[in-house]
């Protein structure tokens, strides 16, 4: 296939999902609620609107030829994918770089997300039938140029080992954060919970530590969060919520809670599940010192700030990244254009 016409399937399957609400879609979200509890049909709606909109447009696409010159000169290599789970089609994005650069996606697809991700494989293929020669399901990779994998920080040890002959991008645990000012409005503040619960926080691009002025009243946030409650009417999300409030009371900790977020004081950038973290900060100063000593930590920074040489997306924004928005920052597309 060349490049006009892998674009073509991309934007064909763009132009399909416009239209959410049809049987087969709302089979599919049966299908992937059954595999996985934590996708619900709100967040697979979600998602699939996201990819749509932000990687498959025709506008997206062809942005990414225009930065990356991408051209029918490519040769073609075997990419080997091992995919994430923790949110709804969150691999897709390593197959549609794969597939604009002319590769051959080996995939071992995670067993979290394995329907709705062959579903978007699948009706690939189904638009243009010779778009089987670049994507393969494996159970093991075999004969393959470069890797790309994402998993915890254990199993990125065993990852880059396992990868060190071949050019690879090994991704590892991030989370986001968010920085206020103090002056927030109550909706931008509830444009922060969007940022928090989408997802129910399981997302790298989620914020899990929110850093705030010192003297700030956090309470506000708890307030401000209060149109989300109704995430303690999903069972998964309940049960974290309990068994960490019970760890935390036999711990002795100190904590705020809501009916469904428990608030802890805390530096520590990845906080648990129906949890949240929040810190102090002196001065700005100090503020973005902090933040370049965590910059292998943190995925995005959420503010609606002017933070002087630190890349940032505004509140609400955190669930919305373009297709030339990378993960741990490393450019996808270079890494598959230079091997």
């Amino acid at each position: 296939m060349n490049l006009i016409k892998r674009v073509e399937v991309l934007s064909k399957l763009g132009e399909q999902m416009k239209s959410l609400e049809t049987d087969a879609f709302q089979t599919l979200i049966y299908k992937t609620e059954i595999e996985n509890p934590w996708f619900t049909s709100e967040n697979i709606l979600k998602s699939l609107a996201a990819v749509r909109d932000q990687f498959l447009s025709i506008s997206a696409l062809q942005k990414i030829i225009n930065k990356y010159h991408i051209d029918d000169n490519i040769k073609s290599k075997r990419i080997g994918l091992i995919l994430a789970g923790n949110i709804p089609l969150v691999g897709v994005h390593d197959l549609i770089c794969c597939f604009l650069c002319g590769h051959i996606s080996l995939i071992k697809y995670s067993d979290k997300d394995k329907t709705l991700m062959k579903w978007f494989s699948e009706e690939m293929i189904r638009i243009d039938h010779d778009s089987a020669a670049y994507i393969i399901e494996v159970d093991r990779l075999k004969d393959y140029d470069a890797a790309i994998a994402t998993g915890s920080n254990a199993s990125a040890v065993h990852f880059e080992y396992y990868f060190r002959h071949v050019p690879h991008i090994i991704r590892r645990n991030r989370n986001s954060i968010a920085v206020l000012s103090g002056n927030e409005t109550p909706e931008q503040l509830r444009r922060l919970g969007d940022d928090v619960f989408s997802y129910f926080g399981l997302g790298c691009r989620n914020v899990s530590l929110i850093l705030v002025p010192e003297g700030y009243d956090i309470t506000l946030v708890l307030d401000a969060f209060e149109p989300f409650k109704e995430l303690m009417y999903h069972n998964k999300y309940k049960n974290n919520y309990d068994y960490n409030q019970a760890l935390m009371l036999l711990n002795k900790e100190t904590f705020l809670q809501s009916e469904f977020l428990i608030l802890k004081q805390s530096d520590q950038v990845i906080s648990r599940i129906a949890s949240l973290h929040y810190q102090y900060y002196k001065n700005q100063d100090d503020l973005i010192t902090w933040l370049r000593s965590k910059e292998n930590e943190i995925q995005c920074i959420v503010t609606d700030m002017y933070l002087p040489q630190i890349e940032s997306v505004g509140l609400g924004m955190a669930q919305c990244p373009a297709i030339d928005d990378f993960a741990d920052g490393v450019d996808t597309f270079s890494f598959l254009l230079r091997i």
